[in-house]
């Protein structure tokens, strides 16, 4: 067994508005951002579609409709994110106890201990993105490394529907070309 830990960050692909696409098939395709509507709302998630007019979470509702005239603004609805946040946590305990929870539509999974059980971290961070999709029918970006900053960049790097993986023996070939406030925690300041 390799010396190396084996961490999965799992990252929902603009979760709140992928359930409203979901759950509203006349959404799909649609520029949509759930949040506050009103002068003093704020985008809380933004699909993919809506992100092409530069439109992003934490954005003051007016910026984000000034952006894109055809925005579709939904209400949030907490208690159906929750319910999908469940099904999709389900997912990751049937491949480890080793899940830290960062918010409803992401985690890290240590899968060290279940390769022996499910094939490397690599083939479980793929089932676990097949079984996601058959239970709740949205995608995520999974990232695979040897810990928990690198795992989180990696799912970064390939959204939407992304796989990435950065072996120990990559990192150096990974990083060096990044910019360091790529880095998890790297403000403007920092960098």
């Amino acid at each position: 067994m390799s010396e190396h830990r084996s961490i999965l960050h799992v990252d929902m692909d603009a979760f709140f508005a992928s359930v409203e696409q979901y759950d509203r098939p006349e959404l799909a395709g649609q520029p949509v951002v759930v949040g506050g509507a009103g002068g003093r709302g704020v985008v809380a998630a933004a699909s993919y579609e809506a992100r092409r007019f530069g439109v992003h979470s934490a954005m003051p509702m007016r910026e984000a409709l000034k952006r894109c005239a055809h925005l579709v603004v939904v209400r949030p609805r907490m208690k159906r994110y929750s319910e999908v946040s469940r099904q999709v946590f389900e997912v990751f305990r049937e491949f480890t106890d080793q899940v830290e929870g960062l918010s409803l539509d992401e985690a890290f999974l240590d899968v060290t201990g279940s390769q022996a059980l499910f094939g490397s971290a690599e083939q479980m961070a793929r089932e676990i993105k097949a079984r996601i999709r058959a239970r709740t029918g949205l995608t995520a970006s999974v990232g695979v490394s040897h810990n928990k900053l690198l795992a989180k960049l990696a799912s970064e790097m390939q959204k939407p529907d992304g796989l990435m993986l950065i072996r120990p023996e990559d990192v150096t070939a990974t990083l060096d070309p990044m910019p360091v406030r790529r880095l998890f925690g790297i403000g403007p300041k920092t960098a």
